[in-house]
């Protein structure tokens, strides 16, 4: 009985992840109050965020909300953060939590004009190279003007989309039956292939555009929050923070397009996938099949999506309210003007976001333990006191390391302050100042596309429905960055040594 109970325990504990996988997370939770007692909060620190790296690089495994969750709550228990410490992280940090939730559930509501505009782009352009710079220049520019989260939810919803249809079909249902794209069984063994081929696609596709929102990210005010905070502190208006970045921003911009066209003419890194040409067809039949079936009823929905659409734009593009709160007001004109009226449907919605900002929450409290334990203190000041003309490449090499194991925000946070701080008190020029703020944004924003857990686009994009469906895994992600994180650190680098 006792033995039966206690293997009920064990199965129950982080579900069906494998076996191995739930002993090192156990061992984690057992070495970890040893380390404190034996080497202190500072190593007992780094190891901690390796261990929170590990759970995002096993995401596929088990979602890391739990794992992750359950090494944040030992790091607060121990001491190494308090409770007041991670509140204050989420509260600086609310407006990515309001965009989660409310800005990637308004694009859950404009899904099927994005899937209009989005197959007939994907039906009518036959070239790879072609479909890949749309997909990534879209991205870019999209990301300067939105926000990179909000670009990657569009992406996301789009792939779902056409992953979707094409499961269906693949798997001999009719398009009217409900069916689960979660799971191969019924695929019929004559289209096997072309759905690897197809993953392998769409893979190419969503890489390309999650790259791209860092190329537009960093180049504006708005593009990422660590933008607005050195812009703040900069003193620095939208005109002003362009014209700043602009010899890093837009050399960078062309060189990540240049690496888009020389990826899919090489064929390295899993890109160059072609869509198959049934998987094509498929798409097309099925945009028939939607143009016959569309009735007035279908039209006004579109038109309505398309003209909320506009409203986003604009919304964001001026800035009249925190992105969270320009994604209710999306929920709300659509769901009103669409008659999506009962609380199940609305429900469905939120489903991609809330497990991720919970996720996020769990990310803040590792950031809070850096913050607490002063983990990146020795790095700030060996770079902070190296010689003036040798600041601006280490502070971006410092910041794009560092964000690539942490969270890019806080890294800019830290680093801007140091230097805010060194002008108040009369050590640096305004002018070194405003050299040093553009090395910090392109820094946090450049090199740290090498990592998943780097931009918060990327976390979203591994985290999300789409990624166990294209078998898009943190090592893949990893991978299929390299060549865009080794362009982007070299050209940044490049561009901080000689234009700054």
């Amino acid at each position: 009985m006792h033995s039966n109970l206690s293997r009920a325990f064990s199965n129950n504990f982080l579900g069906s992840s494998p076996l191995w996988y739930k002993q090192a997370v156990i061992i984690f939770l057992i070495v970890n109050p040893i380390l404190l007692a034996v080497l202190g909060p500072f190593v007992t620190g780094w190891l901690l965020i390796i261990e929170f790296i590990f759970t995002l690089g096993m995401a596929l495994k088990c979602y890391p909300l739990l794992p992750g969750g359950l090494i944040a709550i030992e790091a607060v228990l121990l001491g190494l953060t308090n409770s007041d410490g991670v509140y204050k992280e989420v509260v600086h940090n609310i407006d990515v939590i309001l965009l989660l939730m409310f800005m990637v559930a308004g694009i859950y509501f404009m899904k099927d004009m994005l899937l209009f505009i989005f197959n007939k782009l994907l039906v009518k352009i036959r070239s790879k190279v072609a479909i890949s710079l749309v997909f990534s220049f879209a991205a870019a520019i999209l990301s300067a003007f939105l926000d990179a989260l909000t670009v990657t939810a569009v992406l996301i919803s789009v792939s779902v989309g056409f992953y979707s249809v094409y499961h269906k079909v693949a798997s001999g249902q009719s398009t009217e039956k409900k069916h689960n794209h979660g799971v191969d069984d019924k695929i019929l063994p004559v289209n096997q292939e072309d759905l690897a081929q197809f993953r392998s696609f769409l893979r190419s596709l969503l890489m390309h555009g999650a790259v791209g929102t860092a190329l537009g990210g960093v180049a504006t005010l708005v593009g990422e929050p660590q933008n607005l905070l050195i812009a703040k502190i900069a003193g620095w208006d939208f005109a002003e923070f362009f014209l700043h970045v602009a010899p890093v921003s837009v050399p960078v911009f062309f060189c990540g397009l240049a690496t888009v066209i020389f990826l899919e003419k090489t064929k390295l890194f899993d890109y160059g996938a072609i869509l198959p040409e049934n998987v094509r067809n498929i798409l097309k039949n099925f945009e028939e099949e939607e143009s016959k079936r569309s009735t007035n009823k279908h039209k006004a929905k579109l038109i309505i999506q398309g003209l909320v659409a506009v409203v986003l734009v604009l919304s964001l593009a001026f800035h009249v309210a925190e992105v969270g709160l320009v994604g209710l007001m999306v929920i709300v004109l659509l769901t009103s003007f669409n008659g999506v009226t009962e609380e199940h449907q609305i429900g469905h919605a939120f489903e991609e976001a809330l497990p991720f900002t919970a996720l996020l929450v769990v990310f803040f409290t590792v950031v809070s333990v850096i913050h607490e334990q002063h983990l990146f203190q020795p790095i700030i000041d060996v770079v902070l006191n190296m010689p003036t003309h040798s600041q601006p490449i280490m502070f971006f090499i410092a910041n794009g390391v560092l964000s690539a194991i942490s969270d890019n925000v806080f890294v800019a946070t830290v680093y801007i302050s140091e230097v805010k701080a060194a002008l108040d008190a009369g050590t640096i020029s305004r002018e070194h100042f405003n050299t040093l703020a553009v090395a910090i944004n392109t820094g946090t924003n450049l090199p740290s596309v090498a990592t998943p857990n780097g931009q918060a686009a990327f976390l979203f994009l591994l985290t999300s429905a789409i990624a166990p469906l294209l078998r898009l895994s943190y090592g893949k992600m990893v991978w299929m960055a390299l060549p865009y994180t080794i362009v982007l650190s070299l050209v940044g680098g490049l561009c901080v040594f000689y234009f700054l």
